[in-house]
């Protein structure tokens, strides 16, 4: 009994890690409400009375989420600065208190600046938005020269509070982040592999929505798998160590994904696409036969070796006991070897390919992870596996990135931004005096906060309606709340921790949703405060919705960037990446000289995510412009399917020249030619750059090799495979070029609306 009671508990871990990977939020969460606690005791202690404890509650609250910094001496470095600039920011506030021209002068100044801090990374952002709060909760608290040496000392003990409970009492170091990430990708890719099974045995009626699981849990896999690139860096010890890491997380990422779309296949006579994973809502084939159902006997092995597969990925290799596993683990990998494959379909056979590839990249993933295993019970397959990794260990090369070119002037992001918040911040400000001469900065933090994290007009369109939607939810469950709490303080108290956990654990999931909560904390100060009533919850959403406005008011008349520009921009730039590391594999599969292709995929990967992001007030559900929305999301999932197929291209060319399976072949060059003029001719389209060129949709892959009198590979070989990802991409630069109306030399011209129109 207890040992199910602990593999349950184990099972509920898991699925929680994955849903939160590297417990980042949770820590988020956590480290804010303890720095909270922290300075309220302390405050409490001295006698501190309300509005100085409220004032240092919320500075420990900016203290402690302002800093994103990933090494910890960074981090203590950023805290220590920001101690002086709150400093000088609640003087200058308590300062310019009654003279009202020069507070408000300043006041825009500080938001110009704070803005445009972002340009010096992580720790001018974090300086700017310490100055920026602390200034905001002394107008919040009203702040006072006679009051100000307790204000500041109250300051200080907050900042002191953040600091023992971000480096003592919850500390977090890179490689502990990195440690939980990289066990959140394998409770992902375990999630995957069970949607897997489920899809073997769905009947028709459950399929849509079993591709729907498919799909989602996809996604996530890879999201993981790029949050562990993001901390490779500072997580690994080494150069070589991230470098290994990162080949073998790509490599179980790639080979799970392929195993789906094989299972897809084998389901219809109808061949699945990779597209199927990535376009939501996407048909899937029901109309021809079920291999796999069609023979009883491979139908129940493979149900067992899926099962034995999500063991494999769902447990570490430290909690392997006896010869069981490493049975299970030698018959997977001897799918790898064509007389071990079951007498089936070709479709069912690449199934039980797919299987074995899996496999191959979890040992190799727990090769990385957790160090070097039992060799006593191995198969020639798996032994023929592991000197596989050693080859390719020795061949992982490292590669420096380029430097991009910064924008000057008016056209860097960061200044352009400032002059838009602080233009926005004029208009809510001269609006919020009318609203109210003594609450008026809530329409300009509202209006400051729309602009974090957009780059343009539609996405500060969607963050604003969010934050009116979720302040409304807000006022109402405050209103019902305060009146519950009375004169309660500490449950009021307990009401705030609680909120604001629940404000940074939610934040990455939902801006309205995190509004919600934000504007409930408020109601519970309020209370605190002895300031609330109906009236003020009233002013707070009148206020919400002015900022929201001005926002958007500025962002459309100053230095306006328009949505379909943005997504222009950022779809030229994952197009040129695109190009690049298929051109870098292309040309290492043909025996040129080896290169970063991974490193190079993530940066695709990177640009893909800032297009996705960019395309959501398109796709948004209250867009008016249905065609637009089905237009981007196609774009996307072409994207994401040609990303795929790049990520195993450069996956299959970092084995030259050093894998005992993988060789060069010249012959892949004229086809990697013709993907890379198309993709140019598209992203010249984009750019609006007239060339007059169309892009070639002629003859598939295989043919132009046969063409040169070469036989095409045998199915589940890695000529094969690379002939197979190459073709996807052809076919998906070729589909972009259709709904972005660029001519296709195919002997029509097709015109279409793209995102542009």
């Amino acid at each position: 009994m207890s040992a199910g009671i602990r593999r349950g508990a184990t099972g509920v871990w898991d699925r929680f890690a994955a849903s939160d990977p590297g417990l980042l939020r949770l820590m988020a969460g956590l480290r804010t409400v303890a720095a909270i606690a922290l300075t309220l005791a302390v405050l409490t202690v001295l006698g501190t009375d309300m509005t100085h404890t409220v004032a240092g509650a919320m500075t420990a609250m900016v203290a402690t989420f302002a800093i994103k910094e990933k090494q910890v001496r960074g981090q203590a470095v950023t805290l220590a600065l920001g101690l002086p600039v709150a400093l000088a920011a609640v003087a200058l506030s308590a300062l310019l208190n009654s003279r009202i021209v020069a507070g408000d002068a300043f006041f825009i100044l500080l938001i110009f600046a704070a803005v445009y801090c972002r340009r010096f990374g992580d720790r001018g952002t974090a300086l700017g938005l310490i100055g920026f709060q602390i200034y905001f909760v002394s107008l919040f608290v009203g702040s006072s020269v006679d009051g100000l040496p307790m204000l500041c000392l109250t300051l200080v003990l907050a900042f002191v509070c953040s600091a023992v409970v971000r480096f003592a009492l919850v500390p977090e170091t890179p490689q502990r982040i990195l440690r939980r990430l990289r066990d959140a990708f394998r409770a992902r890719l375990a999630q995957l592999v069970a949607s897997q099974l489920e899809l073997l045995d769905a009947g028709p009626e459950e399929l849509d929505g079993v591709v729907a699981d498919l799909r989602e849990r996809t996604a996530r896999l890879h999201e993981a798998a790029l949050m562990i690139q993001d901390r490779l860096e500072e997580g690994t010890r080494d150069t070589a160590t991230a470098a290994l890491l990162e080949r073998r997380i790509a490599d179980a990422e790639i080979a799970t994904e392929r195993l789906g779309v094989l299972l897809l296949n084998a389901r219809s006579a109808e061949r699945a696409n990779t597209l199927t994973l990535h376009l939501p809502d996407a048909t899937v084939a029901t109309s021809g036969p079920n291999l796999i159902a069609a023979d009883d006997k491979v139908t129940a092995t493979l149900r067992r070796d899926l099962h034995a597969l999500h063991h494999l990925v769902s447990h570490p290799a430290t909690a392997d006991r006896g010869t069981a596993v490493a049975h299970v683990r030698n018959r997977l990998l001897g799918y790898r070897d064509e007389e071990k494959l079951p007498r089936a379909s070709t479709a069912v056979q690449d199934v039980f390919r797919g299987l074995g590839e899996v496999a191959r990249a979890v040992l190799g993933l727990r090769l990385a992870l957790d160090g070097p295993q039992d060799e006593s019970n191995d198969s020639p397959a798996t032994t023929r596996s592991r000197e596989e990794f050693d080859a390719e260990d020795v061949a992982l090369a490292g590669g420096e990135e380029e430097p991009e070119e910064d924008r000057k002037g008016l056209q860097r992001p960061t200044t352009r931004a400032a002059c838009q918040v602080a233009v926005g911040s004029v208009l809510a400000m001269v609006g919020g005096e009318f609203l109210s001469s003594q609450r008026w900065y809530w329409a300009v933090l509202t209006c400051w906060v729309v602009f974090l994290n957009t780059a343009s007009t539609g996405e500060i369109l969607v963050k604003g309606y969010r934050r009116v939607v979720g302040t409304v939810l807000g006022v109402i469950a405050g209103v019902a709340l305060a009146g519950l709490v009375g004169g309660h303080t500490w449950i009021a108290f307990a009401l705030v921790l609680l909120f604001i956990f629940a404000m940074f654990f939610t934040a990455p999931l939902s801006y309205a949703l995190m509004s919600f909560f934000v504007t409930a904390m408020l109601g519970m100060l309020y209370t605190l405060l002895h300031t609330y009533s109906l009236d003020v919850l009233v002013l707070r959403i009148e206020e919400t919705a002015l900022g929201a406005v001005c926002g958007i008011i500025a962002a459309m008349v100053v230095l306006p960037v328009h949505t379909d520009s943005r997504t222009d921009e950022l779809l030229g730039t994952v197009l040129d990446r695109l190009g690049d590391v298929v051109s870098a594999a292309v040309e290492q599969l043909c025996g040129g000289p080896a290169s970063d292709l991974l490193g190079r995929a993530r940066d695709l990967d990177t640009a893909l995510d800032d297009l996705r992001a960019s395309t959501k007030p398109l796709t948004h559900p209250i867009t008016p412009l249905r065609g637009r929305r089905r237009t981007a999301r196609y774009l996307v999932a072409l994207l994401e399917t040609s990303a795929f197929h790049a990520r195993s291209l450069a996956a299959t060319a970092e084995l030259v020249p050093d894998s005992r399976n993988v060789a060069a072949d010249p012959r892949l060059g004229r086809a990697g030619q013709r993907i890379a003029r198309n993709i140019e001719v598209v992203a010249a389209h984009v750019r609006d750059e007239p060339t007059g060129a169309k892009v070639g949709a002629g003859a598939s892959i295989a043919a132009i090799l046969k063409e040169e009198g070469s036989r095409t590979p045998p199915t589940g070989s890695v000529a094969s495979r690379v002939l197979r990802h190459l073709q996807r991409v052809d076919e998906g630069v070729v589909g972009l070029a259709r709904p972005l109306g660029v001519p296709v030399d195919d002997g029509t011209e097709q015109q279409a609306v793209g995102l542009r129109e």
